[in-house]
């Protein structure tokens, strides 16, 4: 068989020297004595001489290649001092062979008996190995080896020297699979110098199994990380019993605490993990045809890792690559929907869409569904600065990997946070102080306990149909929520324009509770999204303090810079609130929310009580909130807000289908009837524009689209929706 040049270090033959030799050779060259020992080695000769090792190359080895090796020792050796690499203490030329003299080091090679934490270990210290060749190149790097598996391609003719033709059709599958499914995708994977050949055989462990040593440099290259990887894997699951997936996420764990793996890794690293098997057992079979006496070693490995490859194609390419993290396909919508609907609690709130929308990713004011259909998103308020905004994203998955408690230790994201969000407020409010919580329903819980502490009373004033949230407290303070028949004894209502705000107080006063808190969501939302005279809103607040209640901003649904002048909405109006409550769109989908209010209140409570939300404020939703601020800043996306929100409504005012209004980038469109309007938002979901309904009749065209909606955007959601009502 013809071989490329590339496979000379292979045809060539090893090194024959006897021990004897070795040891005459070591006291010749380095002054080093003693018996010399053969460790194995497939295409070199590796002999223990002493407190040394004593390497002799192959008359085919490329002298820039051994170059390459000792950069890189010197160079992991100044990034990563403590890691544990086999240093080289000398470099000569004997017969035409390069012989190196290696340090000696502790612990034992070829482990078969590794337990979780060594096998965790030894995945780490692949990645830890990894991030010190981070930084390191060579011209030398670009290499063919073909125990790479970006090499694996070129393996067919190697193939052949397998003898049971079974086997040798589980290895040509392999490659089959390898050329379509792989190599299309190589090119994007994430690639440096690697190890190249991080295995049990390579390393030494100490009497825990904890890596003591790296010793065996000779497949160093720039590879893919993942590749490199798998050669790891491959190693583990050869000694790793039953339990093979579970062993191999344990290992992927590991170097995933030092180096966490792209999508486009785990996709193929199942794959990755087949070619290298393949790569083993094709390239052991053509070695052993050429060098039989060396057969011991070259086939040392051979029976485990065939019945690796024998397990694994029994199974299938896919269900190895989900075993090893890749992602799941998608299952079918309808399937979903049983399963949602047989898994879920009944009393869960329905799908929005009469054809529900299967959605699988987000970015910015887009959503894609199961089959790689975008929709505009128009209606979703909680991904504020956009779906999967990357400054956001970014600091939730930094965040993770550093640090993620609750808020009794003292870190300083929390702190960060509170006082940003306490700057934000008006400086005449006295609003000084932040609590933490999970959601705007806790948030609005937590304002209704400062009140009722603050006052003594146990009333509450709400808009006719509000919506506050869902503990039991605050799903009182919902009338978007409430059953036939059911109101609160204890919770009056009034119009978004204060009508019925006198009565109210004196309802609740001739009841016994007295005022505590009028709760006001200043978009109106579930009301449908009204914007009332500044000195309609001036007057309850007002009336509030005039009956002794606090104020309750709940800037839920239109905070953020959603009504396009200020932060947050109450701001508009000229109000200055005694509590505001923040949630939704504050982490932008990372559960986040709080409670804003004077010092003294939170005293008061405290005098009963004290409050701990265990992940309140947690340091990842912090970081969260804080990308969430920083974004709004950034990009200007108030002025936005308000800039597109204007050009918005005087496109769907042109239409003529109803009263049209909101701010920002909150707007109503109040069509006929409840029936029309479901209408438009289906046949809207249909042309791949989300929006939906609110108000007491439900009738309402509730559009809230994330902030980062521009002006091509308006003009996709205004064609979709002139089509929708023709």
């Amino acid at each position: 068989m013809a071989v490329t040049e590339s496979l000379n270090v292979l045809e060539t033959s090893p090194p024959r020297f006897s021990p004897e030799e070795v040891a005459s050779i070591a006291a010749e060259l380095f002054d080093l004595h003693g018996e010399a020992r053969d460790l194995g080695s497939e295409r070199d000769q590796t002999f223990l001489v002493g407190d040394g090792v004593l390497k002799i190359s192959n008359t085919g080895e490329n002298p820039d290649v051994l170059d390459l090796e000792a950069k890189a020792l010197a160079h992991i050796e100044r990034i990563d001092p403590e890691l544990s690499i086999a240093r080289q203490r000398g470099s000569v030329t004997y017969q035409g062979h390069f012989v190196r003299l290696f340090e000696r080091m502790a612990g034992r090679s070829g482990a078969r008996d590794l337990d979780d934490d060594a096998v965790l270990a030894f995945a780490a210290t692949n990645a830890r190995l990894t991030l010190a060749l981070r930084g390191f190149f060579h011209p030398a790097a670009g290499r063919d080896l073909l125990w790479n598996p970006g090499q694996a391609a070129r393996l067919r003719p190697l193939a052949a020297s397998i003898p049971d033709a079974g086997r040798r059709a589980i290895v040509e599958h392999v490659l089959d699979r390898y050329e379509e499914y792989v190599l299309p995708r190589w090119d994007y994977l994430p690639a440096q110098i690697v190890h190249g050949d991080f295995t049990l055989d390579n390393v030494l462990v100490d009497k825990r199994g904890r890596v003591s040593g790296i010793t065996d440099f000779g497949d160093l290259g720039f590879g893919a990380r993942a590749g490199d990887l798998a050669i790891d894997l491959c190693s583990i699951l050869r000694v790793g019993g039953e339990e093979l997936f579970r062993t191999a996420r344990i290992a992927i764990d590991g170097y995933q605490s030092r180096i966490p793996l792209e999508n486009e890794e785990l996709d193929v690293l199942g794959d990755l993990v087949f070619a290298r098997l393949a790569a083993l057992v094709a390239i052991s079979a053509w070695r052993v045809e050429r060098y039989p006496e060396n057969a011991e070693y070259i086939q040392s490995w051979d029976d485990e890792s065939w019945s690796l490859l024998e397990r694994f194609d029994a199974l299938g390419f896919d269900a190895v690559a989900r075993e090893l993290g890749a992602p799941q396909p998608s299952v079918p919508t309808e399937e979903l929907v049983r399963r949602r609907s047989a898994a879920l609690g009944s009393a869960l709130t329905g799908l929005t869409y009469k054809n529900p929308v299967h959605v699988v990713r987000g970015e910015g004011v887009w959503l894609f569904d199961v089959d790689g259909r975008r929709y505009l998103d128009a209606y979703n308020n909680v991904p504020v600065v956009g779906h999967c905004h990357p400054r956001v994203t970014e600091a939730v998955v930094r965040q993770t990997r550093l640090l993620n408690t609750h808020s009794r230790y003292l870190y300083e994201p929390l702190v960060e946070l509170a006082e940003r969000l306490a700057a934000t407020m008006p400086p005449e409010s006295g609003l000084d102080a932040v609590m933490l919580v999970n959601s705007g329903s806790e948030a609005n819980d937590l304002a209704w306990r400062l009140a009722t502490v603050a006052t003594g009373h146990s009333g509450a004033i709400v808009t006719a149909f509000a919506y506050h949230g869902v503990t039991s407290a605050v799903a009182d303070f919902s009338p978007e929520e409430w059953g036939e028949g059911f109101r609160p004894e204890h919770v009056e209502t009034i119009t978004p324009f204060g009508e019925g705000m006198a009565e109210a107080v004196e309802q609740l006063d001739g009841r016994g509770h007295g005022l505590a808190a009028t709760f006001l969501d200043c978009g109106f939302t579930s009301d449908g999204i009204w914007t009332p005279a500044a000195d309609d809103v001036q007057a309850i607040a007002r009336a509030t303090r005039e009956a002794g209640g606090l104020l309750v901003a709940d800037e839920v649904q239109a905070g953020h810079g959603r009504t396009g002048e200020h932060l947050w909405s109450f701001a508009q109006y000229g109000i200055a609130p005694d509590v505001v409550t923040l949630g939704k769109p504050m982490g932008n989908g990372y559960p986040v929310a709080a409670v804003i209010a004077r010092q003294e209140l939170f005293d008061r409570l405290k005098a009963e009580t004290e409050v701990f939300s265990t992940f309140g404020g947690n340091p990842v939703a912090a970081r969260a909130a804080l990308a969430v601020l920083d974004v709004i800043d950034d990009e200007r996306l108030i002025e936005n807000a308000k800039r597109v929100g204007e050009e918005l409504r005087t496109s769907l005012a042109d239409l003529g289908i109803g009263e049209v209004r909101g701010r920002g980038l909150l707007v109503g469109i109040e069509p006929e009837t409840a029936e029309r309007a479901e209408e438009i938002v289906n046949r809207m979901r249909d042309a791949g524009v989300l929006i939906n309904r609110t108000g007491p009749s439900e009738n309402v065209l509730k559009i809230r689209p994330p902030l980062v909606f521009a002006s091509e955007h308006v003009e996709v959601l205004v064609a979709a929706l002139a089509a929708a009502v023709s």
